[in-house]
């Protein structure tokens, strides 16, 4: 019996399947998935490794190998079922197998996360005379109503006594003590969150998606619209079958409200999945979905890895976010994963969106989704007023405030009403950036070629590497005093708000505020519960929230996306005053949203006042298609950094001379070498070459191969970093 071995070490060079003999004592206790420690290299150090694959027979010279030395872990961290996928993402996104399989392992099992236990006490025998007095018996007695509840500490803090009797209790067999395991995630019960009728709407997309032919749907409902609702009855639905799903949420900020509705409607036997639990808590709940005692999961990108082994549904809401592209290896988009899990495991996937991505869209436009639309909202409630306000024509009325006048009087009329206001700014901090007036000298990251942000704490902080250092009164160039501190983050935005609006009560969500464990959930408690007046923050505020008594959102600054140099700027520029603006007027109450820029006339802009979208497909569509950017083509960015400058750049021009030399191809163009929009981050210089067109699984696997190769005598010196349909390409 012979098992495939991936090695747990990150080298290119040992990305491949290992061959090991299985020893006898371990032919019927080894499986696929499960962590073996192995003797590798020359001098046969104890390694450990993922079992890929078993089998009887081999074409290797059998005395050449080596056995399994034992079993590290017996939990099978992935099976069988997963190869497929595994292989999947290592073809598309360029990943090795370590990475890839990883995706199914909850964080911390490698470095000995386990279920965690406590000993806790049960009666034994019954008391014979000599023990049948107290303090004996007092303690014989609560442990007897109160079995498997109690450690040790417990009994003798209620009854006020040392360790003393209970020790001889248990010497002589009258207790016992057995170890309990420990549930370490949410068990809390909630609030109610009763079935409500679907509208005839709802009806429609529900039974075409439970009844359809496709395996696939984009869920196209406006803001308001009840999709939550049919999400919960689709769920439902599969439950009934005896099936089981995963809800996809973009944010973790999102997440509260997800499990305070889905928890409210089918109890607490749902695993909740993001990066922001313990290792422990992602731990057990991942040991919960394995043991097939949570048949509903609720979370962030990861949670679509959960050992499920009969998953019928997958719902991914607000499909069109950033967040459901890795970032990191493997850089895997959820969207293609859902895709091949509903071919493979013959499941549902609803893809749920106000603002679909354009690639979605397209998609469905061409058929291979299914497209199922909500236009209305429910219950009659109309979309609120979306009015572009032209902050030019305010410097012209000398207002230099952050607030437009209609801004500011609307505010204050919310107030008044004792009505809920959201304010937007996708930008934290206090200062974007800080200059000299005099010489124009802007503090800089010594690290990142990115200016230093401000924060009210005094610090100029860089939001790349995390570099700080205290804030100077004087250039350090020129030293003038004539220091300033410009541009608007949303902690100068609270304090201008405090100001302008001081009865107000204001709280912000952004990456500051939330570093906390649970801090997302304590702010939205906060605001859904009428604590406070105005929230504000940045893009984790812009969706999916429902909150009946907000009538009024603001957006500060339309322009900060919609300026970023990517081909994607308007899309998600759109994306964002649409979404943002489907907070206000979600009940009875009238909505208003005022959005503060200094280019209205954009079509961006201008169709998302009339909340076009198809008009905002047909225009961007078009855009795309000339300029060859996805869905009409493949993108293939290749990052070349290093601290040696003049290294990289040789390097750079010598790996673009090589492919374009090498990879002369009608199907796609190589570009560059060229500096990265942002030329420096944690002091590591940036180079990229970007091939665009369509460029085959196995081309890209020879060029990555090939930029791998070019690098090899400089490897220690110069990082690679290469993504399939990046996000950006800053």
């Amino acid at each position: 019996m012979f098992a495939g071995i991936i090695v747990n070490s990150e080298s290119i060079a040992l990305d491949k399947i290992f061959t090991y003999k299985v020893p006898e004592d371990l032919e019927d206790k080894l499986k696929i998935g499960q962590i073996v420690n192995i003797p590798f290299g020359r001098g046969n150090k104890l390694v450990m490794g993922f079992v890929y694959s078993i089998n009887n027979e081999i074409q290797s010279d059998y005395n050449k190998i080596k056995s399994i030395h034992s079993i590290k872990i017996v939990e099978e961290t992935f099976t069988e079922d997963n190869i497929n996928l595994i292989e999947y993402i290592k073809e598309n996104y360029l990943s090795t197998y370590l990475e890839a399989l990883k995706l199914f392992i909850p964080t911390g099992i490698l470095s000995g996360a386990r279920r965690k236990t406590k000993m806790v006490l049960y009666t034994g025998k019954a008391l014979d005379d000599k023990y049948d007095k107290d303090p004996y018996k007092s303690i014989f007695n609560l442990i007897k109503f109160n079995e498997g509840k109690f450690i040790k500490n417990d009994i003798c803090q209620r009854l006020n006594i040392s360790t003393s009797p209970l020790n001889t209790l248990i010497k002589h067999g009258y207790i016992t003590a057995g170890d309990k395991v420990v549930n370490r995630y949410n068990t809390r019960e909630y609030e109610a969150y009763l079935k409500k009728d679907l509208s005839e709407a709802q009806k429609d997309v529900f039974n075409e998606i439970i009844l359809g032919e496709n395996n696939v749907y984009l869920l196209k409902g406006v803001t308001g619209s009840g999709k939550t609702e049919v999400y919960m009855n689709l769920v439902e639905e599969y439950m009934k079958r005896g099936k089981s799903s995963i809800v996809l949420v973009p944010e973790i900020a999102l997440t509260p409200q997800m499990v305070e509705r889905f928890k409210g409607r089918f109890g607490r036997d749902i695993a909740i999945f993001h990066s922001r639990l313990s290792d422990g808590e992602r731990f057990d709940e991942w040991y919960r979905v394995k043991e097939g005692k949570a048949k509903l999961a609720i979370g962030a990108r990861s949670a679509l890895f959960l050992p499920f082994s009969n998953l019928g549904l997958i719902i991914v809401d607000e499909e069109h976010e950033n967040s459901y592209k890795s970032e990191s290896d493997p850089k895997y988009h959820i969207r293609d994963i859902a895709v091949f899990l509903s071919k493979n495991n013959n499941c549902r996937v609803v893809f749920g969106s106000a603002t679909p991505s354009i690639e979605s869209y397209h998609n469905a436009r061409n058929g291979e989704y299914k497209l199922v639309q909500l236009n209305n909202r429910i219950d009659g409630a109309t979309m609120p007023l979306i009015t572009l306000v032209d902050m030019r024509e305010e410097l012209k009325n000398n207002n230099r405030s952050i607030f437009s006048k209609q801004l500011y009087e609307e505010i204050n009329l919310r107030l008044s009403k004792k009505e809920q206001i959201i304010l937007f700014l996708n930008r934290r901090g206090y200062s974007t950036f800080v200059s000299c007036r005099k010489c124009g000298f802007v503090f800089k990251c010594p690290n990142c070629d990115i200016s230093l942000t401000y924060h009210t704490n005094g610090r100029l902080i860089c939001h790349y590497c995390g570099h700080q250092e205290g804030s100077r009164n004087t250039c350090p160039k020129c030293s003038s005093s004539y220091v300033k501190y410009f541009g608007v983050g949303t902690e100068k935005l609270e304090k201008e708000i405090n100001k302008t609006f001081p009865s107000a009560r204001t709280i912000r969500m952004d990456f500051d505020t939330t570093r906390k464990k649970d801090s997302y959930e304590e702010i939205y408690k906060t605001f859904k519960n009428g604590k406070a007046d105005i929230l504000l923050g940045t893009q984790m505020i812009a969706k999916g929230l429902d909150f009946p008594n907000v009538t009024l959102v603001g957006v500060i600054s339309a322009d900060l996306s919609l300026n970023l140099p990517d081909f994607r700027a308007s899309e998600r520029t759109f994306q964002l005053i649409t979404q943002v603006a489907g907070r206000a007027g979600r009940d009875k109450k009238l909505g208003k949203v005022l959005v503060q820029t200094y280019t209205p006339e954009h079509y961006s802009l201008q169709l998302a006042k009339n909340y076009d979208y198809e008009g905002f497909y047909k225009d961007e569509i078009k855009i795309r298609e000339f300029m060859s950017d996805p869905p009409f083509s493949k993108i293939m960015l290749i990052n070349l950094s290093s601290e040696k400058e003049e290294l990289l750049i040789n390097k750079s021009n010598d790996v673009a001379i090589h492919l374009k030399k090498e990879y002369k191809s009608d199907e796609f163009s190589i570009l560059g070498p060229s500096p990265c929009i942002i030329g420096k981050i944690k002091s590591m210089f940036r180079w990229q070459i970007i091939v665009k067109g369509n460029i085959a699984n196995d081309t890209a696997h020879n060029i990555k191969n090939s930029v791998y190769n070019l690098i090899k005598d400089v490897y220690n010196d110069i990082r690679i970093n290469i993504d399939i349909n990046p996000n950006n390409l800053l």
